[in-house]
């Protein structure tokens, strides 16, 4: 019989805890998201010390009712994954201390995974990746461009300087009284506005830079809604919904396609939450399409945090460290987890 290798794997960086079982790095067995939206709209946002309580509450449940989806039984289970950083530190706390005690209990490795990573290695599961690639993540917390060369080996060409695109579009949904969360509220509003009608500034940095800068954006938007309403002039929220995306959309599509000129590829992806964002996906669509680029992004359930995601990266992990003979860094005790933490260790 072929032997499988099986991953549990735990996702709680930031509102969702989320469990899944992933079979060889690409069969998604079950995937399981609790989910915090409700709590945290009245508020606003993620509350760091709700969010941790919350996944307190929620990781047993969520990884049982995961490995009973999945049809298999928890001795079944090969390795262990878990995100221990980026994020918010409680919340990832809850995932590292339970996934370590859990793997050290039943005597089975355990892996920490970037979730950076993770969201890279989203489009793993259904597409098969041609390396290298170049992929765009961009979250609510995080707007990278990624040369991907292989699975585990990455290059970040660019980042954020300052605010992540997903955080500018709940600043904006905030300014504009959508509520939480604002990156689907924004984006159904712009679709009923005129995109032209007011244009916002758009940050490059410099020429050749493949960083990003979205705080400009974000205060521009915010002192047009109050000198309009400050003034009692009329303005169209719809207007600066579709006003401030197309300026979003604009530096994130002028971004990835510099780099591929200046990094040659065959292929880019787009992975993160706000890759869920239809309009930002057909941009990118449209413009592969014209320069003969194959163009990769997940479902919307593996956009947004996730185990599943999480689950293919530590499979990789675990594989390739078995490979190079890399045994120290499995199962490892003294894991942490880490609010920041760089994709590519220095």
């Amino acid at each position: 019989m072929e032997k499988h290798l099986t991953v549990l794997a735990v996702e709680s960086s930031c509102d969702e805890t989320s469990a899944s079982v992933v079979r060889d790095g690409k069969e998604v067995l079950s995937n399981v998201i609790a989910s915090q939206i409700e709590i945290h709209k009245k508020y606003g946002g993620v509350v760091p010390e709700v969010a941790s309580r919350q996944h307190m509450e929620n990781v047993i449940g969520v990884m049982e009712e995961a490995i009973l989806k999945s049809g298999l039984t928890l001795e079944e289970i090969d390795v262990f994954g878990v995100t221990n950083g980026p994020g918010l530190v409680g919340a990832l706390l809850v995932g590292v201390s339970t996934v370590k005690s859990l793997a050290y209990g039943l005597g089975k490795p355990f892996i920490g995974v970037n979730h950076i990573e993770g969201h890279i290695l989203a489009n793993a599961i259904e597409h098969e990746l041609d390396f290298p690639l170049i992929c765009l993540v961009v979250s609510g917390g995080h707007t990278h461009l990624v040369l991907v060369k292989d699975y585990g080996e990455y290059e970040v060409l660019g980042r954020t300087l300052d605010d992540a695109a997903g955080e500018a579009y709940d600043k904006t949904a905030r300014i504009l009284g959508l509520g939480y969360p604002g990156g689907p509220k924004v984006e159904a509003l712009a679709k009923e506005g005129d995109p032209f009608a007011i244009e916002f500034p758009k940050a490059y940095l410099s020429k050749d830079s493949l960083d990003f800068s979205f705080s400009g954006l974000k205060s521009a938007v915010i002192n047009y809604v109050h000198q309009q309403e400050q003034k009692n002039l009329p303005y169209s929220k719809a207007d600066v919904a579709a006003g401030f995306q197309e300026a979003v959309i604009q530096i994130l599509e002028d971004k990835l396609f510099l780099a591929v000129k200046q990094m040659p590829v065959k292929t880019i992806a787009l992975a993160g939450g706000v890759a869920s964002n239809g309009t930002l996906r057909d941009r990118l669509k449209a413009r592969a399409e014209k320069e003969g680029l194959r163009f990769l992004y997940p479902s919307p359930v593996y956009c947004t945090d996730n185990g599943a995601m999480i689950g293919v990266a530590a499979y990789h992990q675990y594989e390739k460290r078995l490979r190079e003979k890399r045994f120290s860094e499995i199962s490892d005790l003294s894991l942490n987890a880490y609010a920041n933490m760089p994709l590519v260790a220095k």
